[in-house]
């Protein structure tokens, strides 16, 4: 339908004239209906900002949620990155005939398969507690890492959106999300380096000539003890190139986030505007969508950055037999992997991580929104005139 502007002057008891244009809107059309603004009145005060800590909790809360749903996964995607499993999964590949002229369809079905019977295989021959080994290191280091990026997110967007005179930029989510990488990679690698090991620990007593197998740590002191003694404080910091490359990743799922939640804003304030009656897909929307976007955008990132991910655990296992470390750094590690395994040695174990990450930023995301929500303070009571 077709919008007839109109415009209508009232006049009030304090001489203030209010100008409202008359428009007829609909939704597909996307007209707006504006809102009447009175002469004389002072503009609307924005909505008071969080306070710095706010995010530093709501960051907390959505990290240990969301590590604690996803960790059966977060088992497995560790060790389809180790190389002792991908030489597993090589010999079980050249030993099926036609493994190697799959068309991509029922390569990936064939992917999906090994994927849920490794998860099967750790949950039968090691127990259920299997699934959740490295849970205790990775909360010590999900509920820090979260908070730590969230906080210093949150308030690099603040300081540097007052320093562009309160206007918002692509380039402002950009330094904020680098400053945010850098600054919990550092903080945290020691504890991703204790949770990586302990997920790598083989945790099954195979008989060998009549001894038993047994772990090779204990539990997270132990491991601690043992980098310290064989391998030094830096053995606490491997990985860390590996870390710094993966705040490229965090980097962009913050832009496409804050990209994707402009848009749903916007959305929303179309809606207001419109005045028209919400459908149960607006409420969907209104409900899910921010965690919507955090999983698309975290889904977009993940699959550009992933070998990153591959590196930093095969730079964290534990040594050879020998004693000596198989990867040395991030270009030597990169350059083996290609040349050992190829192409897909640099993508194993995408799946369950794709299948442990995006809902896990869902999850984080949408809490972390939430929780922001019920701390931000409430607007000022209007002064009367």
């Amino acid at each position: 339908m077709a919008s007839i502007p109109a415009t209508q002057s009232l006049s009030g008891g304090n001489d203030k004239t209010v100008h409202v244009s008359l428009m007829q809107s609909s939704r597909e059309k996307g007209d707006q209906t504006p809102v009447p603004v009175m002469k004389g009145d002072k503009a609307a005060a924005p909505k008071p900002a969080v306070k710095p800590w706010a995010h530093f909790v709501a960051g907390a809360v959505g990290g240990m949620t969301a590590a604690t749903l996803t960790a059966p996964l977060d088992v497995l995607k560790t060790r389809l990155q180790s190389d002792f499993y991908q030489a597993q999964l090589k010999a079980s590949r050249a030993s099926l005939a036609g493994a190697t002229s799959m068309n991509p369809l029922r390569a990936g079905i064939y992917h999906l398969n090994e994927t849920l019977a490794i998860l099967s295989a750790v949950y039968r021959v090691e127990g259920p507690r299997a699934l959740f080994k490295g849970l205790g290191p990775n909360l010590i280091g999900v509920i820090p890492a979260r908070s730590i990026n969230f906080f210093v997110y949150g308030n690099s967007k603040k300081l540097l959106t007052d320093l562009n005179h309160g206007r918002d930029s692509t380039w402002i989510h950009l330094g904020s999300g680098v400053l945010a990488g850098v600054a919990t990679s550092t903080a945290t690698n020691p504890i991703w380096m204790i949770k990586t090991r302990l997920q790598l620990d083989k945790n099954h007593a195979a008989e060998k000539g009549g001894s038993a197998q047994l772990r090779q740590y204990k539990n997270s002191w132990d491991c601690i003890k043992q980098i310290m003694r064989n391998e030094g404080i830096a053995g606490l910091y491997k990985g860390m190139s590996a870390s710094y490359l993966g705040v490229a990743e965090s980097t962009l799922q913050w832009v496409l986030y804050e990209r994707m939640k402009q848009a749903l804003e916007h959305r929303e304030e179309k809606l207001v505007a419109s005045g028209m009656e919400r459908t149960w897909w607006d409420h969907t929307v209104s409900w899910m969508g921010k965690s919507t976007a955090a999983g698309g955008a975290k889904l977009i990132a993940a699959i550009l950055a992933y070998p990153h991910e591959v590196a930093r655990t095969r730079l964290r296992q534990a040594p050879m037999a020998d004693g000596r470390p198989k990867y040395t750094g991030l270009v030597q590690c990169f350059k083996l992997v290609w040349k050992q395994e190829g192409m897909i040695g640099l993508y194993g174990g995408m799946t369950p991580h794709l299948l442990r990450t995006v809902p896990s930023s869902a999850i984080m995301f949408g809490m972390y929104e939430g929780i922001l929500r019920l701390l931000q303070p409430s607007d000022p009571a209007p002064v009367p005139a």
